[in-house]
């Protein structure tokens, strides 16, 4: 398949996807799409109709031509590109569709994606390319799913927990590999924030019920912070509750924190814990107070390794995420800042 064709039928599904989350439903695909979206949650209860229909926008959103032009012009050799490799691909299953963008870039760099889906995921990445198939047969050729262990690979693309990186690297080791493990996001506040804003950062908390690694799982407050503004703007999250596995997490780690007699503060959906951790439990944010902003920033180098993004105001640091853009990555926003496509066009 020419480099422009790949291109061009993933401009055409990210049309398709924006027509759908606008409640565009008047083809064959859509009516199957939201076939998923409304039961996917019997096989993952953590896959909500809404939280689907967000991964869908995001990646609708990031698939406007302009943005696919301007991710792609910087790879010079990119569609000089002609010799074929198998990447084996093996998938996260925390959020919906978390490994879209490896489908995408093994299938523009001109590879064949090799895909071992999470059991907890894996209709929706089948769906989407089934219908870039009917956009275009040769993809019938490039895109393979297994049930089984990979074979027949060049390069491996991993992602899971920090326990099954181990597993990744005794297996992988030894060929071309990206492997990713646990990563949490963080998120600065300096005690002037908006209502617009904090109610933006509501989104980076509790989208994907926390579960994603660009979810805010810590928060860094000034040390003269009062909290009563911060919890008062994430009350319209409150329906959250309502989820029962995220009340059950909720209300489990509220009763260990009220029998240990451990300090926290809670707004009836979500602790505030003092913790100098960053992974926090589901229910539960992480905390910190500071004095000087350097201390924070030193804060962030030390565990650079643990940290997938970092949440600000405007030009309070260096490559920060604004509130509510946690979960809105753009194409050239890639996982533990490994750069994707560089690593296939080197194969």
């Amino acid at each position: 398949m020419e480099f422009n064709q790949c291109k061009d039928s993933f401009i055409q599904l990210g049309e398709f996807l924006r027509n759908y989350s606008d409640g565009n439903l008047d083809s064959e695909y859509s009516v199957k799409l939201n076939n998923i979206v409304l039961n996917d949650h019997i096989l993952n209860p953590w896959f909500t109709e809404q939280n689907i229909k967000y991964a869908i926008s995001a990646i609708g959103e990031s698939l406007i031509p302009e943005k696919l032009e301007k991710w792609v012009s910087k790879y010079a050799d990119l569609e000089e590109r002609k010799v074929k490799k198998n990447v084996g691909v093996i998938t996260a299953g925390n959020i919906p569709l978390v490994g879209f963008h490896d489908f995408l870039t093994v299938l523009i760099s001109g590879n064949k994606f090799v895909g071992k889906l999470s059991t907890k995921d894996n209709r929706l990445l089948k769906f989407i390319a089934d219908y870039l198939i009917n956009l275009n047969e040769d993809f019938t050729n490039l895109i393979e799913f297994t049930e089984d262990k990979l074979e027949n690979f060049d390069a491996v693309i991993a992602t899971g927990s920090n326990n099954t990186s181990r597993y990744f690297e005794y297996y992988f080791g030894k060929y071309p590999h990206i492997i990713r493990k646990n990563r949490n996001s963080i998120a600065i506040l300096e005690g002037m924030e908006t209502k617009e804003e904090l109610r933006a950062l509501g989104n980076d908390l509790f989208n994907y019920f926390g579960l994603g690694c660009r979810n805010v799982s810590k928060i860094f407050f000034p040390s003269d912070y009062t909290f009563d503004t911060f919890f008062e703007n994430l009350q319209g999250f409150f329906p959250i509750y309502n989820h029962n596995k995220y009340a059950n997490n909720y209300d489990y780690n509220k009763s260990i924190y009220l029998m240990n007699q451990i300090q926290h503060f809670d707004n009836g959906f979500v602790i505030l814990k003092e913790d100098e951790g960053l992974s926090s439990p589901i229910g539960v944010i992480y905390f910190q107070y500071y004095d000087d902003i350097n201390n924070v920033k030193e804060y962030i180098r030390l565990n650079k390794d643990q940290i997938q993004c970092v949440v600000s105001r405007p030009n309070l640091i260096e490559n920060n995420v604004l509130f509510g853009k946690a979960q809105q990555p753009e194409l050239w926003d890639y996982a533990d800042n490994i750069d994707t496509m560089e690593f296939l066009l080197r194969l």
